[in-house]
C-alpha cells in the first residue's frame, strides 16, 4: 500500500531555495510558474490604458524587470506567488552579464539539430565552447550559460544564429536548474552545476550581435544576385523545416538591408517549397518586424 510523505517539500520552497542559492552567486531571479511564464500578473492588467513600466511603480508583477538577488525581496516576491514551482535567471545583468545559447535537440528533416549547428559554428569562426555551467531541459535540450563583457547588450533572438538555436540575452531569463514545469524538471549537466558562466568567445559574440546596417546612398540600387544563396535556402528545404528555413532568411536578407528587395523571390521560393503565399507573406512580416527592434 502507498502511503503519502508527509514531509514532502512544496513545490513552491523548493523553487525559492534554488532561487536563493543562485543569489548566492550573483544571479537575478524571479518565481516563475508551471508554464515556464513570470508567476506575477502585471499590476498594470486592469488598467485602460496599461502602463509602460518596467517596476517604477514598486509593485510586482514586471518579469523579468522584477529581478533581484536580495534574499528579502526574493522571498517576497515568492510568497505574492505561491502558486509557482520554479525560478527564471534574468540575462545581462551584473556581475554575470548572462547570455544564454540554448539548443533545441530536436532536429527537423535535413537540418542539424542545435548542438550540431553549434558545432558547425565553432569549427567555422574558429571558437570552443569553454567548460561552463550547462541546463539540461525536460525535452532534453541545453541551456550554454556565457559570461558577457559589461559594456555589450546582446539582444534575444530565435533562429538568427543558426536554426536550432535561440539565444537569450539582455531583457530575457533563462528556466534555472531545479524548476518544475509541466513537462518535466530542469537540472544541470553531471559536473558542470559549480562552475561560473564562462566568458564568451570574443568570435562568438561577434556572432550574437546583430550586424550594422549597410548604408545605402541615395539613389542607390541593390547589387545583382544579392541574396540568391538565402533564396537557394529556402529552396533546399523539407517539409517540416519549410517555415523554419524562411523565417531565418528572412531574418538575414532584412538585418542586411535588402528585405524589401529579397520578399517576392522568398515568397516564390516559399511557395516551391509547399507553403501558401499567406503563411509566407506572415513568416516575412514576423521577421522584418523582429529585426526592426523596437521603436
Amino acid at each position: 500500500m502507498a502511503t503519502t510523505d508527509r514531509h514532502a517539500v512544496p513545490p513552491a520552497a523548493l523553487a525559492l531555495a534554488h532561487a536563493l542559492t543562485a543569489a548566492e552567486r550573483g544571479l537575478a531571479v524571479i518565481p516563475l510558474s508551471r508554464r515556464k511564464l513570470p508567476a506575477l500578473p502585471s499590476p498594470h492588467r486592469d488598467e485602460p490604458q496599461p502602463a509602460h513600466c518596467h517596476g517604477e511603480c514598486g509593485r510586482p508583477g514586471h518579469g523579468v524587470h522584477d529581478a533581484t538577488t536580495d534574499p528579502h525581496r526574493i522571498r517576497e516576491l515568492f510568497a505574492a506567488a505561491p502558486w509557482s514551482t520554479g525560478y527564471g535567471i534574468a540575462c545581462g545583468l551584473p556581475p554575470h552579464h548572462l547570455i544564454g545559447i540554448d539548443l533545441d535537440t530536436k532536429s527537423e528533416a535535413g537540418s542539424p539539430h542545435g548542438p550540431a549547428a553549434l558545432r558547425e559554428l565553432a569549427l567555422r569562426h574558429l571558437f570552443t565552447i569553454p567548460e561552463t555551467v550547462v541546463v539540461v531541459t525536460p525535452s532534453e535540450g541545453r541551456h550554454v550559460w556565457l559570461s558577457g563583457p559589461p559594456d555589450v547588450v546582446v539582444p534575444n533572438s530565435a533562429g538568427r544564429l543558426a536554426p536550432g538555436i535561440d539565444v537569450r540575452g539582455a531583457g530575457g531569463y533563462l528556466v534555472g536548474p531545479g524548476s518544475r514545469t509541466d513537462h518535466g524538471t530542469y537540472g544541470t549537466v553531471p559536473g558542470t552545476a559549480h562552475l561560473d558562466p564562462a566568458p564568451c568567445p570574443p568570435a562568438l559574440l561577434r556572432l550574437l550581435l546583430p550586424p550594422t546596417r549597410p548604408e545605402h546612398p541615395a539613389g542607390g540600387t541593390t547589387p545583382p544576385g544579392a541574396g540568391q544563396g538565402l533564396v537557394q535556402f529556402v529552396l533546399a528545404a523539407h517539409e517540416g523545416q519549410r517555415n523554419t528555413r524562411l523565417f531565418w532568411a528572412a531574418c538575414r536578407a532584412y538585418e542586411n538591408g535588402i528585405g524589401e528587395t529579397l520578399a517576392h523571390a522568398l515568397v516564390k521560393a516559399a511557395l516551391t517549397t509547399g507553403l501558401t503565399e499567406r503563411e509566407a507573406r506572415a513568416t516575412l512580416t514576423s521577421a522584418a518586424r523582429l529585426t526592426r527592434g523596437p521603436r
